[in-house]
């Protein structure tokens, strides 16, 4: 049985992981008869989101901790990740990809990645194992390998930001992947487009299968 990890940035859209995107990833690796594991990497959130309001609250919360909620506790600290142990690394998105994972949702082309999270990406590519990202994720892949071919769907901006980075991205609509052959990286925009639940579903189950058929 092929096994993912699955590496989340929080809990919530606005300052974690995204809640779909992360449940319907999971779900997707299950129905098409594989299985995972889930990591994050033990950091303070960068700031905490009143998903209501859509203001900063005054707390401090930690991604780890945060994204159990999601593996309803069963989750493992990302520096104890092996890539031996797996065959394929998986991101959902969510701001916490952007914010947590990398400073991307600051900084843009300037930002800088999370050091744990470049340093499993890279060992997971370099033994040639699908390497996945969904939504705002992908930023992450053209800050890391530059030239490459991504997809965030349709937002002018981001895009721009991700060419700056020296990758190259392609327009996409929902459910499609974008794969960069050389890296072995797949990617998909989910909620990066005006989405629906079914869209991520769609997207999840595009992506997974896709990486599936590289193993």
């Amino acid at each position: 049985m092929k096994k993912f990890a699955v590496i989340l940035s929080g809990c919530g859209v606005f300052d974690g992981a995204e809640i779909h995107e992360a449940t319907l990833t999971m779900l997707a690796i299950m129905k098409q008869g594989a299985s995972y594991e889930i990591f994050a990497p033990d950091i303070p959130q960068h700031h905490v989101i009143n998903h209501i309001t859509g203001k900063e609250m005054p707390e401090k919360r930690n991604v780890l901790i945060e994204s159990s909620r999601i593996a309803r506790g069963q989750i493992k600290d990302l520096k104890d990740y092996d890539p031996n142990n797996f065959d394929a690394l998986i991101f959902p998105g969510g701001f916490g990809a952007a914010k947590n994972l990398c400073d991307f949702a600051f900084k843009g082309a300037d930002c800088t990645v999370n050091p744990e999270v470049e340093k499993v990406i890279l060992k997971t590519a370099g033994k040639n194992k699908p390497v996945g990202a969904l939504c705002i994720s992908p930023v992450i892949f053209a800050k890391i390998f530059g030239d490459v071919e991504v997809t965030i769907g349709q937002d002018k901006g981001t895009a721009e930001a991700v060419e700056k980075m020296g990758a190259t991205h392609l327009t996409t609509n929902h459910g499609e992947v974008v794969i960069d052959e050389r890296n072995n990286l797949f990617t998909t925009p989910c909620y990066m487009l005006n989405a629906n639940i079914l869209d991520i579903t769609k997207g999840a189950s595009n992506i997974v299968r896709a990486m599936l058929e590289r193993m």
